[in-house]
This record gives structure tokens, sequence and C-alpha cells, in this order.
């Protein structure tokens, strides 16, 4: 008789089954409920198809839907094989090629035999996906040899599957998956049936181009695109998000405020409008006014460096795809001659600042006592990203970085590391940001320095989060990230939560005992020798095209008072109350408020849907009685009712509604 096989469940109690025993009978055998919940196994701590047999004494946790991710991927993974084949019943000769899950969905991506698919496909798409989920295929593995599997494909005509089968190792185990007569290659895992799947719970969403493996020299595929989910509630709230996200869209807000505009004439920059560049200097004076208060010192680098500083600080072997790159030459002018010798030194267009502000850190010598020294730039950065990356003013080839960096001894990094969280937290606060989630980055597969100064730095960042002055909310939802952090340092990201939910990470702090090194940055110690300082890497914003993008986004446009480009439109309702008007936005003015007026001889319902789309957020009428009184009605942004107000009353409100949240908590500054 063979060995039986232990298996161990979460509670700890153990099992002992017989060799081909599944984890769907052991489901079966605790009770009927949970055969019914399981969805697969994780089997020592990997996610395996549920009747798959055991191999061996094993730790087994069923997953249910309430194992939400791993619930998820499930399903997006079984629907991505469902609508290839819908695609493939529909449409005989398609030809299929790869489907993944993704974050909120799945795609899958096909060669036509005659046309390229379009949106108008997709409810077809759709309908005979719901028959295969009725008809409850079973999905089943199937180990295949490499040769089986080319074979399978080329008999098929399915050249681009022949063609990945040919690449594969020959001896790996290689699988297929079948559901019914319709098998593909994969690594698995799946449901135990395509009725798992919820009928309701998916929608097919879009049709884009695509390349065959991402290189645009081969042929173009049609990639449709789904989202799955466990149920329709899901689906439902999901789609919520998606439409609330397209009426948000920093685009078509940034277009109806008139704040910027891109074009192609600079790709991947952005052209500031006046009333958007309102709003970055808003920003960017808060932010200069929390950093001095903070004890920051600002500086100022050269956007160009020689390549060699680039190569000496490590950023050239490991970034330089990302530069821009620059032969330090004047280009030559005759016609037949080439532009540039192809001899020069090179040098490079900055994609970050640290590197310069360690050379500003070595000018003269530093003793123990000047740290920590904390260097602040609004710095304006370059990096090459590929063309179909950019994304409005979220993904940009020229950015300006809301950058510091902190020296520090090893004895005050904890220390410094805490009250930058603590400053970080109030930022976000002050910006409408109540909700954001710290995660720790932990070192990358490659990397330089020793495995116990990542041990170290990993450790100092975990306790600084721990014992800082965060709220035992967000401590409660810290994690940590396997292999995400940077090639000389782990870091704290920071991610906020908008709105309508959206994650965004946005502020770091990364703690590097590398490029002090590799740039010869030292101090002179108590004991009057040279030590190596530690550099924080830090940034609250990110980037500041990146988070205004955010904040538009997150607050639709309506911005707080003390942001909004236009603070207050006086508007009037006859030309006999245009003075007035004009000596109301004159008071306005002088009380700092930004404001404009609207005389034009139009009906004041028009003036007010106007406004309202441009996201003002306070507009004053007045008409022949409030000049006579010399009163203002006060309408708000989203309100039906109006207010009605001597102009000095309405005066002090607006400007006291308008203070800063920092200048707002200082005493004198709201009198």
């Amino acid at each position: 008789m063979s060995a039986m096989f232990r298996i161990t469940l979460p509670d700890g109690s153990v099992r002992e089954v017989a060799p081909g025993t599944t984890p769907a009978d052991v489901a079966a055998a605790i009770g009927p409920g949970l055969a019914k919940a399981a969805l697969a196994a994780r089997i020592d701590g990997q996610v395996r198809d549920l009747n798959r047999p055991f191999e061996g004494d094993t730790q087994l946790a069923l997953v249910t839907a309430r194992d939400e991710a791993d619930a998820l991927e499930l399903v997006r993974h079984d629907l991505a094989h469902v609508m290839a084949e819908a695609v493939q019943n529909l449409f005989p000769g398609t030809e299929i090629t790869f489907g993944p899950a993704t974050d909120d969905g799945f795609y899958y991506d096909f060669a036509p035999k005659e046309r390229q698919f379009t949106d108008d496909d997709l409810p077809a798409i759709e309908a005979e996906m719901r028959a295969i989920i009725a008809r409850n295929e079973p999905f089943t593995r199937e180990v295949w040899s490499r040769q089986q599997l080319i074979d399978r494909w080329t008999q098929q005509g399915e050249r681009f599957k022949a063609e990945w089968a040919a690449e594969l190792p020959e001896g790996e185990e290689l699988t297929i998956y079948r559901q019914g007569d319709w098998l593909d290659m994969c690594r698995g895992p799946h449901m135990v049936s395509t009725g798992k799947l919820d009928p309701a719970a998916f929608k097919l969403t879009r049709v884009s181009g695509a390349y065959w493996r991402g290189d645009q020299k081969n042929a173009m595929l049609s990639r449709i695109y789904g989202t799955g989910w466990l149920n329709k509630k899901q689906l439902d709230q999901h789609l919520f998000r998606l439409e609330e996200a397209a009426k948000r869209d920093h685009r078509k807000i940034g277009q109806e405020m008139d704040l910027f505009h891109l074009q192609s004439e600079a790709q991947g920059s952005v052209f500031w409008h006046p009333k958007g560049f309102v709003l970055w200097r808003q920003l960017e004076a808060y932010m200069r006014r929390r950093l001095d208060a903070a004890g920051y010192e600002e500086v100022k680098t050269p956007q160009l460096m020689d390549a060699r500083q680039w190569e000496q600080s490590g950023h050239w072997g490991k970034y330089r795809e990302n530069m821009f790159v620059v032969p330090d030459e004047i280009p030559g002018t005759e016609d037949d001659a080439a532009i540039f010798s192809g001899t020069a030194d090179l040098m490079a267009l900055k994609p970050m600042n640290c590197p310069a502000h360690v050379l500003i850190f070595r000018q003269g010598i530093k003793s123990y006592r000047d740290l920590p020294m904390r260097l602040a730039e609004f710095g304006c950065c370059h990096r090459n990203e590929p063309h179909g990356a950019l994304h409005g003013i979220m993904r940009v080839r020229q950015f300006t970085q809301d950058d510091a960096h902190i020296f520090v001894r090893e004895d005050q990094l904890v220390e410094e590391v805490q009250n930058f969280c603590e400053l970080l937290d109030s930022v976000y606060r002050d910006l409408g940001f109540e909700d954001y989630a710290v995660k720790l980055a932990l070192r990358p597969d490659q990397r330089f320095g020793s495995e116990d100064m990542w041990d170290k730095a990993e450790g100092e960042l975990r306790e600084a989060v721990m014992s800082s002055n965060l709220s035992d909310a967000i401590k409660e939802k810290f994690e940590e990230l396997p292999g995400e952090g940077a090639f000389y340092a782990p870091k704290l990201e920071f991610h906020l939560t908008d709105a309508i939910g959206r994650t965004w990470q946005v502020g770091t702090i990364q703690s590097d005992r590398v490029l002090p090194d590799r740039l010869d940055a030292s101090y002179v110690g108590q004991d009057g020798e040279r030590h190596r300082p530690v550099m924080l890497h830090r940034a609250i914003l990110g980037t500041f095209e990146r988070f205004i993008g955010i904040l538009i986004e997150h607050h639709a446009g309506r911005f707080p008072l003390w942001l909004a480009p236009v603070q207050v439109v006086v508007a009037t309702i006859v030309s006999d109350a245009d003075d007035y008007a004009e000596t109301v936005a004159a008071a306005l003015r002088k009380a700092g408020l930004r404001v404009e007026t609207d005389l034009r001889n139009e009906k004041i319902n028009y003036k007010v849907r106007e406004h309202s789309l441009a996201k003002v957020p306070n507009l004053l009428v007045v008409g022949k009685r409030e000049a006579e009184e010399g009163k203002v009605a006060l309408r708000t942004l989203g309100s039906q009712a109006q207010t009605i107000l001597t102009l000095d009353e309405a005066v002090e409100r607006l400007r006291t509604e308008a203070i800063a949240p920092d200048l707002a908590a200082q005493p004198g500054l709201n009198a």
C-alpha cells in the first residue's frame, strides 16, 4: 500500500489521505458548503487547481470568494479562455495568441482571418461567452511535450502559437488546459469549470490594435479587453468608477477650465496656461512654506551634466535608455556634412536631482554638527519615456520633482524618517487626501550594497513608520513589497486613495548608503574621522505635473478655494450694474482674492451655467438693486441657493475661506 500524504490545514489540524486525492476531495470531506464554495487550492503557498492531486505532504488552504485577490485572478484567467473560445466559435479561422488577466479584467490578442475586430463585435462575443459558461465545461489540465504542442498548433493553422511553442524549453513541464473541445497552452491554475463564473459579472469593454510580441515590425493583432468580477455588484461598482473616472479625466477638465494643453511639437511636455499656472504656483508656494518651516534649504542645480558624473553615480549603466543624451559640441552647419561628429564627449539632461545634490554637499568640509542637512529642489527633469507610454500630464517627459535629499548621521536616520512621514501626512490632509497606504519596497534581485546594509536600511524604515505619529489606521495597512526597492536602496512608498477609490503611488523616501559612497560624500565625525552620511531621497508630491493631474481628478476640478485658479466671478444681471461690479471686484482683489468679472450682455442663467462648467467656486451676482444697496448675491458651486450679503461681509467671508490651510493654522494670520 502506498504511503499516505499528510495534509495540514490552516487551523493546524492534519488529515492523512491516499495518493490520488485532490483538494476537492478534502473540501468535500470537510463539508458540502465548503466543497461548493471552493474555487482553487493554495498548496504550500502556491495557488493550484482544485482537482489536481496532491504530490506529497502539503500545507493546504482552500481558496474561496473570500480570498478576493486569488479569486479575482482565477475568474479573470478563466474569462480570457472563455472569450478566446467564443471568438473562435463565432469567427472560424481566427488565430489565438495570448490572453492574460489584468488588474481589473483580462484581454486576449487575436489574428482575425478576414478583418480586424471592432467594438460592434463585442455584444455577440459576450452572448457566446455566456453560452459557454452555461454549458459548465470542466477545465482540465494535461501535460504535453513541446513537439505535441508544435504539431497541434501547426495542424490547426495556429502560426503564432506554433512559433511560441517552438521556443519553449524541451525539459520544462508544458501544460494545456481544456474546456470542452477547446484548449490553449497555459500554466494555470483555473477553477473547476466555466460554470463557476458569474455570467452577469463580466463585460467586454473595447477593441484595440496590438503588435505580435509588442514589436511594430510584426503582424497587427486585434486585442479585445474585458473586465471581470466575482459578482454583478462588483461589476456595477467598477463600471460606475469607470464612468466617474471619465467625467473626472484631467485632460477633459483641464480643457474645460483652460488649465493646460499638450501638442506634438513638444511630446510629453506641458503647455501651462495662465489659470493652470496659477494652480501650479499656489501648490508650489504652499510646499515651499511647508519645507521652510521643516528646516529645508532650497537649491537649484544644472539641467545638463557630464556623462561621467552619471557613470560614477551608477545611473548611466542602470538608466541610460531613459536619459536624453547630448553631445558636447557645436553642431555642423555645412549642408553635406554630419551634424555631429560622433566623437564628442556626452552630456545628459538630468532625469533626477540626487547626484547634483551630492555635489553641493561635497562643497566645503561638513561636520557632524551640520547634519541633518536637508536640500530641497523643485527640479526640472527629463526622462525619455516611449511615446506610447505618455498619458496627459500624468506621465510626461519633462517634469518638475517635489524633491529633496536629506544627509543624516546613522543615529539621526530613524527620527528624520519619522519627521518626514508626519510632514507628508499633514500635507496630504491639507490637500484633501485622508486615506493612504504606506508600503515598504524591499531589495531587488539586481542591487548595489551588502546584505547587512540592506538588512539595516530596511529595518530602519520599518521602525520609523511603526514608531511615528501616523494614525493607527495607517499603520494597520502597512505592507511590504519584496523585490520592489531601487537598485541602491529600499524605500517607503505612499499610495493615495482618491475620491472614487483609485490608488496612486506618489510620495517616497529611500534610505541610500550607496550613492554617498560612489560619489565620495563625507563628513567629519565627533571622533575627527571621515564618515559617510546616509542619503534620504524623498518626495511628497512626486512630480508637480502628475500630482496636479491627480488633484484635478480627485476634486473633479472643484478645487479647495485656496487652490482654485479663479476664486470668484462677479457677474452682472443688467449693464446698469457694470460700475458696481468693478467696485466689487476691486475690493475682492484688494483682499487677495483671484477675481474675474463677467459684464457680457447675456442672461444671468447662461452666465451661471457657464461658470459652473468652468468650476468657479463662487459667483457674486449683482444687479441694479444690489448696486443701490451695496450688496451681492453669493452663489457657491454646486448649490442652487444664493445668500444676500453686504459687500464687506462677502469680502471677509471669501477672504477667510481662501486662506491656505497651513496659513490658517498660524495664529494671527487669520485675523
